[in-house]
């Protein structure tokens, strides 16, 4: 990209980058940063379609700007925009490596799969179809297994907010599991299992009605055919088994 329209321009920001590099005078750095600035919002908007904050991108970018104004040495005889926008491009791609994964995914298959999207949109236009994965590793050169591995990496790239409605217009959050509200009495069924397994058979079946199938008494009257009074009887003599129990246990 021609960054500077004017040859005349040109020659004296070459002019100032020669003195910069003699100098690092951090006016003239100043004044070399500030007259690249559009390249940086030029190649920022390059990785827009990532969904990442413009203004990221930019504050990426003009960080590579940075690096290439202080690393450029004008006596090997490069033109600067062109050095600017490896550097700058570099930034960004960085910047997505290191800040853009909710999920880390290697390295390689991050950068595989940063350097697809621009492949994706050459070959659609060139093909007029989206490309296959077939041809995606024959363009970037990787195997399909790498291909196919970096775009189901891609889905790490960004995470959703548990408000994002789901498919029927529900939060997320509505298919989260609640919490249990018997966790905290893990211990406490432990501790009574060995005794309930100690219970004649009618008194384990009759505390399983009562506290797992939560019938009522009279329920379990009618379910084992014998009277509330000595299902309530039953009842009481088996807790106060239990709790005796438990009471020499601790």
């Amino acid at each position: 990209m021609a960054v500077l329209t004017s040859a005349g321009r040109s020659e004296e920001l070459n002019n100032k980058l020669r003195q910069y590099a003699r100098t690092r005078d951090k006016a003239l750095r100043d004044e070399i940063i500030a007259a690249h600035l559009d390249l940086v919002e030029h190649l920022a908007r390059r990785f827009m379609r990532r969904s990442e904050a413009y203004d990221d991108l930019v504050q990426a970018g003009s960080i590579g700007l940075i690096k290439a104004v202080d690393g450029f040495d004008p006596d090997l005889g490069f033109e600067f925009a062109a050095y600017a926008s490896k550097t700058i491009v570099g930034e960004l791609k960085r910047h997505f490596r290191d800040k853009g994964w909710s999920v880390r995914a290697p390295r390689r298959v991050q950068e595989l799969y940063l350097g697809l999207g621009q492949v994706v949109d050459e070959l659609s236009q060139r093909l007029g179809r989206s490309p296959t994965v077939k041809e995606l590793a024959h363009e970037t050169g990787a195997s399909e297994e790498e291909v196919l591995e970096a775009l189901e990496a891609g889905h790490a790239y960004r995470s959703a907010s548990l408000d994002t409605p789901g498919p029927e217009g529900e939060p997320l959050t509505s298919r989260l599991g609640a919490d249990d509200g018997a966790y905290d009495k893990i211990d406490e069924r432990d501790l009574l299992l060995p005794h309930i397994a100690q219970l004649p058979s009618r008194e384990r079946l009759i505390l399983h009605l009562r506290f797992v199938e939560d019938l009522t008494q009279s329920e379990i009257a009618a379910r084992i055919g014998i009277s509330q009074m000595h299902v309530s009887r039953l009842l009481a003599r088996s807790l106060a088994k239990l709790h005796d129990a438990c009471q020499a246990d601790a």
